[in-house]
């Protein structure tokens, strides 16, 4: 129906009701008085035609959808009547000088009966209509009965097309225990949603408690997703009360679901003066972690916005990301360089003279890395030693080095490599008047090369899901989480640090790998998981600090310091001298010798005791041979 015609009817509807309310009213009252001899009963009835219409129109009756009507538009329809009897009231005393109170009373009481009937029928009309079409639903079980529940279950009922059909609450509440909200009945709290589930022949879950808090909902999630029942939870209610989304725009539990962290506070006014209107440059700007931090950079408004990377499609997807959110006053500088590259570097350096440098470019990959050894050397050694000399030389005011929990006693060259950079960070910030730290985290989900992309590519293609290890653990944190502890670390370095972001309790991979396939609709016996033993490599547990390392407390909600040694620049030359003349397997035993060193006090000795131990097995190979 257009909107012409539904206003003419309604309009035409409710002149009828008017009317009709008004004569029985008198009618009622005066039954063998002919109408039209009565003045004051057609001065009322102009009256309360013009003045019924002017105030429906006031509050908009003729523009409601009727078939979602609530509380509001019947509260919207007793201002209208009661406010037109008013005026009649007030008409009929100051032109007839009399007030007809109980045929008033009676008119009102009639018009509030058929206008809010009519608007009724017509939501009970579409009602009727809706469900004579038969859709295929599934049994639904609402986790949470308050606000949020109740609008789920309201707009499920209402839209039918939707699939799913509320048959029961869970709620914590024992007060609402065996009461009817819209028909569905509250039966228990939520410590049994496993019977639930079973007894109500459960096909799909929805938990409706956005104020939880991230640890409790982390518990409910995992219990929902152990029934094997498909679970979604809904929006921010504040996002839905605000119109920013709607109940419908339900979402599929992820992974960073399950973890269980609560958001960190940030400390806004720090960062703030750390980044508003400074020159920032990002290496690795189009990684996983470089551009999440570019993300959270621009937010806060820096004059001048640096993206480094070595990868021309990595750098021209986050320049074209950015370039759509940032505001008018922020410059964005795509710069395609390689930190190898010392002179290139140096030249970036004194050409933006940036205020803040984030270093997360690295080769970052285990496995790989032990493949190609030389190659994690010029990248994450040479590459770093390149970035913060050039910091150095160009009088950056802070300099933050995206390290990993892999530098914690490695027995791989990554983890070795990316230990001495913080060892390169660290010796240089004895020197120089720029701030240096390093920032040490553990797995990031979804980054590219983690095992959560890896196993979602596995579980689409049918399976099986391949772990390492039953009983391998690692930390894992998501990508903004870490970013934003990243350049909140930034701030609080006075200089030489390393700091350790909290990763939480550690995470088996297989119980991973198990809830990602129930997340994904799949049961254990549709995708199998398949054990291929540890790579070359691999630690079983990986740590954030070993036991010379470690401080109790925080520098920061979910910052640590630690008390990690660092390499003498002495040292350093020396040991830079040697990687030259070292093979693969060679080069290893160094990077891995040296990371895991403890303290002396005659470090070239440490030093020139690995490398005499190297020599010693050359010259058993050659007189092998």
């Amino acid at each position: 129906m257009s909107l012409r015609n539904r206003l003419s009817l309604l309009i035409g509807v409710d002149s009828f009701i008017v009317f009709f309310s008004l004569f029985i009213g008198f009618f009622l009252l005066h039954p063998w008085t002919n109408p039209l001899d009565s003045t004051i009963l057609l001065v009322s009835a102009a009256a309360i035609f013009v003045a019924h219409h002017a105030f429906a129109t006031y509050y908009g009756l003729y523009r409601k959808v009727w078939e979602y009507a609530s509380i509001n538009e019947l509260t919207l329809i007793l201002k209208t009547v009661t406010l037109s009897i008013l005026v009649v009231a007030a008409v009929q005393h100051f032109a007839v000088g009399d007030i007809l109170l109980r045929a008033l009373a009676i008119t009102w009481m009639l018009h509030m009966i058929l206008i809010g009937g009519s608007r009724l029928t017509w939501r009970v009309m579409r009602d009727s209509l809706i469900h004579k079409v038969k859709y295929e639903t599934k049994r639904t079980l609402i986790i949470g009965a308050g606000k949020a529940g109740t609008m789920v279950v309201r707009q499920l009922l209402q839209n039918p097309s939707s699939g799913l059909k509320p048959v029961a609450f869970l709620d914590d509440d024992s007060r609402k225990h065996g009461l009817d909200l819209f028909g569905v009945r509250v039966v228990a709290g939520t410590d049994v949603i496993a019977e639930t589930v079973e007894d109500n022949g459960i096909e799909h879950i929805i938990i409706a408690i956005p104020s939880m808090g991230k640890l409790e909902m982390s518990e409910l999630i995992k219990r929902s997703v152990d029934t094997g029942v498909r679970t979604q939870t809904i929006p921010l209610i504040e996002d839905i009360m605000t119109g920013k989304v709607s109940v419908s725009d339900m979402q599929d539990v992820k992974i960073e679901d399950l973890l269980g962290r609560d958001e960190v506070e940030l400390d806004m006014n720090k960062i703030a003066g750390q980044l508003s209107g400074k020159t920032i440059l990002v290496t690795g700007a189009g990684g996983s972690i470089g551009s999440e931090i570019t993300r959270q950079v621009a937010r806060f408004g820096p004059k001048k916005l640096i993206l480094l990377g070595h990868g021309e499609n990595s750098i021209y997807t986050i320049d074209m990301e950015l370039r759509k959110k940032i505001g008018k006053d922020t410059e964005l500088m795509p710069i395609i360089a390689d930190i190898q590259d010392k002179e290139r570097i140096e030249a970036i350096m004194r050409q933006h003279r940036p205020d803040v440098v984030y270093h997360a470019a690295a080769h970052k990959h285990v496995p790989l890395m032990e493949y190609n050894p030389i190659e994690a050397v010029k990248n994450n050694i040479y590459g770093t030693r390149n970035v913060a000399n050039a910091a150095h030389l160009a009088g950056v005011s802070n300099f933050v080095m995206v390290s990993t929990d892999k530098a914690v006693n490695p027995p791989n060259v990554m983890g070795a490599s990316k230990r001495i950079a913080e060892m390169i960070v660290q010796n240089l910030a004895k020197e120089s008047d720029t701030k240096f730290a390093a920032v040490r985290f553990g797995n990031v989900l979804g980054s590219r090369g983690s095992v959560v992309p890896l196993f979602t590519k596995q579980i689409a293609a049918g399976g099986p899901v391949t772990v390492t290890d039953p009983e391998m653990t690692r930390y894992f944190m998501t990508i903004p989480e870490a970013s934003r502890l990243v350049i909140q670390a930034g701030t609080l370095a006075a200089g030489g640090e390393v700091f350790v972001l909290d990763m939480g309790e550690p995470v088996k991979i297989v119980d991973l790998a198990k809830n990602l396939i129930r997340l994904s609709g799949f049961s254990e016996d549709e995708i199998p998981i398949k054990f291929t033993g540890i790579r070359t490599g691999e630690k079983m547990y990986e740590e954030l600090l070993n036991e010379n390392e470690i401080q109790k407390e925080k520098v920061f909600p979910k910052i640590y310091i630690g008390k990690a040694n660092p390499i003498s620049q002495h040292e350093l030359f020396y040991v830079l001298e040697k990687i030259p003349q070292l093979n693969d397997v060679e080069l290893k035993e160094l990077l891995v010798g040296l990371a895991n060193r403890k303290n002396v006090d005659t470090e070239v000795v440490a030093v020139s005791s690995i490398l005499d131990s190297i020599q010693q097995k050359r010259d058993l190979v050659k007189t092998a041979k």
